[in-house]
């Protein structure tokens, strides 16, 4: 597959897949959900061709494509991956798979739309990651929200439209910023290619507006402390579906941004500012932690949770500056990174699980409140040895994906900051005291009520989908190699670009 436009398959085939299934029309539900599927399933076969060939030892952009766009702008629709890029569209094609399969019947409401909608956004996000021009990315980066915002606005709950219209205008105007840092590096050095902004020369003050032009785009994807109040009203209101790609995929967007677009053009700045972002990487760890432990909706809780542990994303990014700059710890710095990339993966697969388990709940009780709860394994065994699991998980117990990734960012803080690794490590306790506490509301104990009684237990395809995000889980967490090893040389090539100084 070496002389296929591999990248581009991955992003116009489920846009056209989509454009097929919104051609079926809403009358033959059935026939959308399956030829939805169906290219779901053919885009990830699609992506494992990069595995085949990547050349492990390249840190670079491989599967490169360029064709002029707009040429007197300097403006090319250019694709590349390195293994960072890989990795990630590899977790986004393979989540689309399960959250369709997930869905199947949970919306009977213009269905074809509905699964048109999760095709465009998979391909639209498959270009953010592949794209290699600063405008290219831009244009997924924006148009990525129209399908999300229609997947909460449409077949979302009863306040859908508010919380479509705060996740649309929060992360609309965050993007913003990043336009006008873009076009101020254009007038200034003349391109948007990506390697000749990161060769940019810029002065010490030019790189710390554009670092908070793209920071704060960027966080609000994340999205980090305090910019992430949109995120739980979001997760409500969203259908499973659309709550397990907010949380498994699009959260991962401004992570990349970071490591893709922002700190290799401003690494002064981000070394000056590295403090900024770990305090409130922190506060995002702790506070955000203590507050899904008082919430009393399970959707609520998993969406603070999800923000808690982004934060390990942002840590492990801006810790490998003070590593790197401050201590010459170029080692510490990688490992620092990689813990941010495997985190950003190992996230994508429990928080997916978690909301894809409160689904099933939802389905057969069409209620998320904790309290309508309780003695579910006893009715339902096979889907509680499922939810405990993904509990463990989020818990960050050893074994599973969720130890890895914060086990090698808090080691890496520790190495010239103890006090940080502290703070960072109380995620352990709080994470396991939100998530266990709701196990044993949920799931333990004695049957609470006449419809827990009545529950049945995970169906066939319903056990399917559980137990791939299970074994994903477990694979990552038993053996993490096979995915560190696919991002080290791009790791070990950032960590050198944040050393080097453009002053």
């Amino acid at each position: 597959m070496s002389n296929w436009p591999l990248l581009s398959v991955l992003i116009w085939l489920p846009i056209l897949g989509g454009a097929l299934v919104l051609a079926l029309g809403n009358a033959r539900a059935g026939a959308a959900r399956w030829l939805g599927f169906a290219v779901a399933v053919l885009t990830f076969v699609f992506s494992l061709g990069l595995l085949s060939g990547f050349d492990y030892a390249n840190p670079g952009l491989q599967f490169i494509e360029s064709h002029a766009w707009i040429p007197s702008f300097d403006i090319h629709y250019n694709l590349g991956a390195d293994g960072i890029a890989v990795a990630l569209l590899l977790l986004n094609t393979l989540i689309t798979v399960l959250t369709l399969a997930g869905a199947w019947g949970s919306v009977n409401k213009r269905v074809a739309q509905y699964v048109a909608a999760f095709l465009i956004l998979e391909g639209l996000t498959n270009g953010i990651f592949a794209a290699s021009d600063a405008v290219l990315f831009y244009v997924f980066f924006e148009a990525m929200l129209i399908p999300m915002f229609l997947i909460i606005g449409v077949w979302g709950g009863p306040r859908r439209i508010y919380a479509s219209l705060k996740f649309f205008l929060y992360t609309f105007l965050g993007s913003v910023l990043m336009l006008v840092g873009l076009v101020y590096l254009y007038i200034k050095g003349g391109s948007f290619q990506l390697a000749d902004l990161y060769a940019m020369p810029l002065t010490a003050k030019e790189q710390t507006w554009l670092f908070f032009a793209f920071l704060i785009a960027f966080a609000v994807k994340i999205p980090m402390f305090p910019v992430h109040t949109w995120l739980p009203d979001a997760h409500v209101e969203a259908p499973t579906a659309g709550s397990v790609i907010l949380a498994a995929i699009a959260l991962k967007i401004g992570g990349y941004g970071l490591l893709r677009f922002s700190l290799p053009i401003v690494p002064d700045a981000g070394h000056e500012w590295a403090m900024f972002v770990i305090v409130l990487s922190l506060i995002a760890v702790v506070y955000v932690g203590l507050v899904a432990l008082v919430q009393d909706d399970m959707k609520k809780l998993i969406a603070y949770s999800s923000v808690s542990h982004m934060g390990f994303v942002t840590l492990g990014i801006f810790i490998a500056f003070s590593l790197v700059r401050d201590y010459g710890n170029l080692d510490g710095a990688r490992l620092g990174l990689q813990g941010a990339m495997v985190q950003m993966i190992s996230h994508g697969f429990i928080s997916g699980a978690m909301f894809t388990c409160v689904g099933v709940l939802y389905d057969r009780m069409h209620t998320r409140m904790i309290k309508d709860y309780g003695g579910v394994i006893n009715t339902m065994p096979w889907f509680g040895a499922f939810f405990i699991l993904f509990g463990m998980a989020n818990s960050g117990l050893p074994g599973t994906s969720g130890f890895v990734g914060e086990f090698m960012v808090i080691l890496a803080s520790f190495q010239q900051h103890p006090l940080i690794a502290f703070f960072a490590a109380t995620t352990l306790v709080i994470g396991a005291a939100y998530t266990l506490w709701l196990v044993k509301r949920v799931i333990l104990g004695d049957v609470a009520n006449a419809h827990v009684a009545e529950l049945k237990d995970v169906s066939l395809r319903e056990a399917l989908v559980l137990g791939g995000f299970a074994a994903c889980v477990l694979a990552l967490g038993v053996y993490p190699k096979p995915l560190t090893d696919l991002m080290e040389p791009s790791i070990a090539q950032l960590a050198m670009q944040l050393a080097n100084s453009k002053l």
